[in-house]
């Protein structure tokens, strides 16, 4: 296991990034105004031992200059859980807010938020509490083996049908792009197979070359073509997970996020082989064999590679399919979502990954989703429970500070690994990943699939 910081400082870049990138970028690269609050942890890698306090130092800014008697409100507690809300006066040099510590490991939150002139600005420091000791509360079902072979099983019966269009707007010299799709799994009282689609980027020099799975975050979205790591040599495949070809106009996209695909991720929770990510996770296993059968693929070296949502599938892929060679996830989606519920009903009553499907509601009350037959569905479903049955070399990174997948969700995920791993942490990063970041991940995965060739 290697464990270090982040050597990537945010940059901005005009590449043409993979389109699960460019959506978190667009969320991190909103531009800041010029008030802006700092809070630091009084420890420079934000990690302490339990029962060790912790001190946070607040500082307000306009305009790069310290904002005399700034008036500012916030809170301490464990993230995801609501904390009272208290008001200060931030005095020159800084104000010191006492956080406590944990007496368990975890993470620690502090938020603060300030207004002034008509602007408002927030700013955070999440610390953790020995995390490589936090254990996972999901259950792995007796029959999680069976029930992912009985599918892929049902996958090798079905022809995998390949259609390829060529794409020539989005070719280059170096790369060819089509825009591609293939038949996965029948859906119970279906008529006929569903079909998986994507872009498929292939460079044109023709020799034998590795290949990387793109595997995309949450939401519902047009592709685009990620050409520049084809042009290093490497046949890529950016694959989407709605059964829809992702090329169509963006308003198609916009219709169905705010309509039939809304909350995509609670349908027929309650049914392990109805559940809507059963068919995306074994649409995943697909496309490797798609990938696999194609010509150009050195028949060696392949890896996979996403974020949150993205992150997740990548792990159910290396976990699921022994040809994957390596693997980036990048904080990964649905990790130890059991752990909102509490102790008495499997839980820990702390943070548990995206999308939250247990967290209480905002008067403490359960989440009406907190059935027992929905519990048990996420057994088969949770990133903790792949993370345990992967073989090879992984590389993880993520943020203390990211609110979508909390840091003690994707700890539970990356603890309970066996393999080889590497984690780069960013801790004041949130749900983003920057170019740079991007890059650090692609150039791991680069090396470990290039060096299987040597």
């Amino acid at each position: 296991m290697n464990v270090r910081p982040s050597s990537c400082p945010p940059t901005r870049s005009t590449r043409r990034w993979p389109t699960w990138v460019a959506r978190w970028l667009m969320v991190s690269g909103v531009a800041a105004t010029a008030l802006e609050v700092q809070v630091q942890p009084d420890r420079a890698d934000w990690l302490y031992a339990t029962g060790q306090p912790v001190v946070f130092t607040v500082r307000v800014t306009d305009n790069g200059h310290e904002l005399p008697n700034a008036s500012v409100r916030y809170t301490v507690g464990e993230e995801q859980k609501p904390a009272p809300e208290l008001t200060a006066e931030v005095p020159a040099g800084g104000l010191a807010i006492t956080g406590g510590t944990l007496d368990r490991p975890g993470f620690l939150r502090c938020t603060v938020t300030c207004s002034h002139e008509g602007r408002s600005a927030r700013g955070m420091a999440t610390v953790g509490f020995d995390p490589e000791r936090l254990e996972a509360t999901q259950v792995n079902p007796p029959d999680f083996d069976a029930f992912w072979s009985a599918g892929k099983a049902e996958l090798a019966d079905i022809p995998l049908d390949p259609q390829l269009t060529p794409q020539p707007d989005w070719s280059t010299d170096r790369v060819e792009v089509f825009h591609i799709s293939f038949q996965n799994i029948r859906l119970d009282g279906a008529p006929g197979y569903s079909r998986m689609y994507g872009t498929l980027c292939v460079p044109r020099e023709r020799v034998p070359h590795p290949a990387v799975l793109l595997l995309p975050g949450a939401g519902v979205y047009r592709s685009s073509a990620s050409t520049d790591l084809a042009a290093k040599g490497f046949i890529t495949l950016e694959l989407g997970i709605h059964g829809l070809p992702v090329n169509l106009p963006a308003e198609t996209y916009a219709q169905l996020r705010s309509g039939a695909l809304n909350g995509y991720q609670f349908f027929n929770l309650d049914d392990r082989r109805q559940y809507y990510y059963r068919r995306v996770f074994l649409g995943c296993l697909r496309a490797v064999d798609f990938l696999c059968g194609r010509p150009e693929y050195d028949g060696r070296n392949l890896g996979v590679m996403g974020s949150s949502q993205g992150g997740l599938l990548s792990l159910v892929v290396a976990a699921l399919d022994p040809r994957v060679s390596a693997y980036v996830s990048i904080h990964p989606a649905y990790s130890d979502v059991t752990a909102y519920l509490p102790a008495t009903a499997g839980g820990a009553d702390r943070a548990g990954g995206w999308p939250h499907l247990f967290r209480p509601r905002g008067n403490g009350t359960p989440n009406a989703h907190a059935t027992l037959a929905k519990i048990a569905v996420t057994g088969y479903y949770d990133a903790v429970n792949f993370a345990r049955r992967v073989k090879v070399p992984g590389y993880f990174a993520w943020g203390f500070n990211d609110e979508v997948c909390p840091p003690t969700s994707v700890y539970c995920a990356y603890n309970a690994c066996p393999a080889p791993r590497t984690l780069v942490l960013a801790p004041e990063a949130g749900h983003t990943v920057s170019p740079a970041q991007y890059e650090e991940a692609q150039r791991w995965l680069e090396t470990r699939l290039r060096g299987t060739l040597e």
